[in-house]
């Protein structure tokens, strides 16, 4: 079984905690599945209900409105083998098909009769419009694909070697060479394999990239089918948007350009509100605000009205980009540019890291790829991807530190380089320490 390190905060929830824990995440993440280890791991009795498919046949659920029809309707399923709070799970996966039931989770809570963990694959766009979500009742967990920690693990790397490299980071000390190459090795298959774990599993069990690729875009039809059973009114430019996420990320300013959605101006960002919550919120999308002049936090800030989109997976983009052919990734002597994957990789490590994704654009100074919030310190973190050997070339990110009118004390530039260097304010990292970012 692939590590995952939101099973242990899930574990020690339903232990510890008094709230409904709600799984919230993106189709194809592995939210079922590792519920279905845990409560089986935890309860003697573990009951699931996916509520898509009761939609799909006989919508049992549909009509519930009670505790008491709940219960019943349990009863039928599951008899005799429905114990206590202490002994029984119930899972309702996929609950935003029914958001009755979603509110319905304050008085099963209340009534204490069993223990509830609830998923959903669009459960974002159902909290996001509901207005009576019980949210003094539930906990909701956000589960993401694998992130590069989690990989490395799945491919064998130990507990003793990412402490190692975490202490490095923390010390801002190189590793060795040859750790680095082993970790840039495997940075390069995350991405090409990205963190799905029907993908990364397929990549262990056989490594056969059409396999995976198999996967890939398997994953992405189903991505596109959601959206349009979803929001059939709007689902084409839902699908536009989707689809143009990789030929933006190739162009210089990487950001979505709304004219070219409907191919008509005047449009602005919040003409499509719809179309980009849809994309946000169900989780296959990440989006990066463009921000001018920073402040910490940076949710003060005040927003350019300008977006850039990255997909939730790094595997899914590098199938786009190259399908079957590996050796633009795995090749480090070809000068391809891949700049795009390593950006989206990081968009992915920060929103697992619970950042709030910012970027920096500044019409006389420039753009840097992301900004973060340092808690700790009370300042915002400038941080600059690069693919190439070029990676010590930042006319905005100098711009930035240089200029006093930010609360940034340092900048971090992540690279292939393995050496880190500190000079006029920047750390050169190498960037599989994005991980602890």
């Amino acid at each position: 079984m692939l590590y995952r390190k939101i099973k242990e905060k899930i574990e020690n929830k339903l232990k510890n905690g008094n709230k409904i824990i709600v799984v919230d995440g993106a189709r194809q993440v592995g939210k079922t599945f590792l519920v279905r280890v845990v409560g089986k791991n935890l309860y003697k009795n573990f009951h699931e209900i996916n509520l898509l498919d009761d939609f799909n046949s006989y919508r049992v659920f549909e009509k519930i409105r009670t505790i008491q029809d709940f219960y019943l309707q349990l009863s039928s399923y599951f008899g005799r083998e429905l114990g206590n709070k202490d002994d029984t799970m119930i899972f309702l996966d996929e609950i935003q098909i029914y958001p009755h039931i979603l509110t319905m989770l304050k008085f099963l809570k209340d009534d204490d009769r069993f223990s509830y963990i609830c998923s959903g694959s669009e459960l974002g766009i159902t909290l996001n419009k509901t207005t009576s979500i019980p949210m003094g009742y539930i906990d909701i967990l956000k589960m993401y694909p694998l992130d590069f920690e989690e990989f490395l693990y799945a491919n064998g790397v130990g507990d003793d070697v990412v402490t190692n490299l975490k202490d490095s980071f923390n010390k801002k000390e190189s590793i060795s060479e040859a750790l680095h190459i082993r970790i840039m090795n495997l940075f390069r298959k995350y991405l090409l394999v990205g963190g799905m774990p029907d993908a990364v599993n397929t990549f262990l069990e056989n490594n056969n990239i059409q396999f995976v690729r198999d996967i890939h875009t398997e994953i992405t039809n189903f991505y596109k089918d959601d959206a349009t059973k979803y929001d059939k009114q709007n689902k084409l430019k839902i699908m536009r948007i989707y689809d143009s996420i990789p030929s933006q990320l190739s162009n210089k300013k990487k950001r979505i350009v709304i004219k070219n959605i409907e191919n008509i101006k005047g449009k602005t960002k919040s003409n499509y509100q719809n179309e980009f919550d849809y994309l946000l919120f169900s989780g296959i999308a990440l989006g990066v605000d463009a921000v001018s002049n920073p402040v910490f936090p940076l949710t003060q800030s005040d927003d350019k009205n300008l977006l850039k989109l990255y997909l939730n997976d790094v595997g899914l983009l590098s199938n786009i980009y190259y399908k079957e052919n590996i050796r633009p990734i795995l090749d480090d002597s070809l000068s391809i540019n891949l700049g795009a994957l390593y950006e989206n990789v990081v968009a992915m490590e920060l929103t697992n890291h619970a950042h709030r994704l910012f970027y920096y654009d500044n019409k006389k100074n420039g753009e840097i790829d992301f900004l973060v919030d340092d808690y700790e310190n009370s300042v915002v973190i400038p941080i600059e991807v690069k693919s190439g050997k070029d990676y010590k070339i930042h006319s905005a990110l100098n711009a930035y530190l240089n200029s006093g009118r930010y609360n940034s004390k340092i900048g971090y530039v992540l690279s292939n380089n393995r050496m880190i260097e500190f000079n006029n304010n920047i750390y050169y990292l190498p960037i599989y320490y994005m991980m602890f970012i």
